[in-house]
């Protein structure tokens, strides 16, 4: 064997400690991954895809597989502190995690089903969970793994979850057509609102007022009046689906995501949420359709910028005003991405079907870049 083979050989065999990022192991990253085991690092350079937009295909620095949170897809994941976070997936659990040190806090059980939607209470240790079992569920971290509070009114799938500002309401939606409004206090269902063809996919309270934003598959935003549950105003109709939306913290503007195929749909779309309401910027250059998308926190660059995920294994950040794509992260192998989540000023949490949850940092040092630092 010459010696240029030996030193080839040598290179492609895993190192004791290390795990193997090679692509049939990304595949299986679930299986005989050691707790916060550092693997190999690895340097791929920067390139301009076709369409323009600069692209990291891998990791550039170190990267940590934490111990996993679910055993199938992850489905949702949402910020409850600086330190952690909650899930749910096809596994039917509701799993509070700490993102910092990679060890799971507390399993929560009574789904039958698929976990849909997680909500969290501001300030708070209280959450909410909802299910492909018609259920909806409030949960405690100091409290027993039981839940402290069900939920049940609706007749398919909830696919929608939002707490008031004040954490007194929750309102739920469904595929059933209809968005139910609770007193978290008592569990109880104070108003009932159903809209032919209106199968919701999500809902998203606005800071500090008394409306609800609301996506659905017939290609409609809503925005609901909770005073009485009444559509205080309708948003032109788009020409896909709508699967997502999200508010920014000063209650001014909203994006909501589109589905699509090849291109074709796959956008964001911002809205001004004040007197016009209209449609101020488009963001496109997705493949597949756009599941989730965050304002992200305004000391993170010199303009306002926002992130989307997407069933193209991509997520994107973008330039808030002028729709420009700034950085784009392929995280290869992890299947569809389906939830976004901010969880402090510098890191992002991104829920997939194949690879479990990413953990995201932004990095400045060659300006404004995502890279992947860890996953569970």
């Amino acid at each position: 064997m010459s010696a240029h083979l030996s030193l080839l050989l040598s290179y492609l065999s895993p190192q004791p400690g290390l795990n193997c990022y090679c692509g049939p192991c990304a595949s299986f990253p679930l299986l005989g991954c050691a707790p916060s085991t550092i693997g190999p690092l690895t340097f791929h350079p920067l390139f301009s895809s076709p369409d323009g937009f600069i692209e990291e295909r891998m990791q550039t620095k170190a990267f940590q597989q934490y111990s996993p949170a679910h055993v199938d897809a992850v489905s949702v994941v949402a910020a409850l502190n600086s330190d952690l976070c909650v899930s749910g997936g096809k596994d039917k659990t509701v799993v509070a995690y700490n993102w910092r040190t990679g060890h799971v806090v507390k399993r929560f059980k009574g789904h039958d089903r698929e976990i849909t939607k997680i909500a969290c209470i501001h300030k708070s240790n209280q959450f909410f969970s909802a299910s492909r079992d018609k259920m909806v569920m409030m949960w405690e971290l100091q409290g027993p793994s039981q839940p402290r509070q069900q939920f049940s009114g609706h007749a398919m799938v909830v696919t929608g979850l939002a707490v008031s500002p004040d954490s007194s309401q929750l309102c739920t939606g469904s595929r059933d057509n209809t968005l139910l409004l609770w007193d978290v206090g008592t569990g109880q269902c104070v108003e009932k609102a159903s809209v032919s063809r209106n199968l919701v996919t999500h809902l998203c309270w606005v800071p500090r007022e008394p409306y609800i934003l609301q996506t659905s598959e017939d290609k409609t935003i809503r925005l609901w009046d909770s005073r009485g549950l009444q559509i205080a105003h309708t948003f032109p109709t788009k020409q896909h689906i709508q699967t997502y939306c999200e508010v920014s913290e000063d209650g001014h503007r909203c994006i909501s995501c589109s589905s699509g195929f090849g291109g074709e749909g796959c956008e964001a779309t911002l809205w001004d949420l004040r007197q016009t309401r209209n449609r101020i910027c488009e963001y496109k250059g997705h493949f597949q359709t756009v599941a989730s998308c965050v304002f992200l926190p305004r000391a993170l660059a010199s303009m306002p910028v926002i992130a989307t995920s997407s069933h193209d294994c991509k997520v994107k950040i973008w330039n808030e005003d002028t729709g420009v794509c700034l950085f784009t992260l392929s995280l290869d192998g992890s299947g569809p991405l389906t939830s976004l989540a901010v969880a402090d000023t510098i890191s992002l949490l991104c829920a997939s079907f194949s690879r479990g949850i990413h953990l995201l940092r932004v990095d400045h040092s060659r300006g404004l870049e995502l890279r992947e630092v860890a996953a569970f």
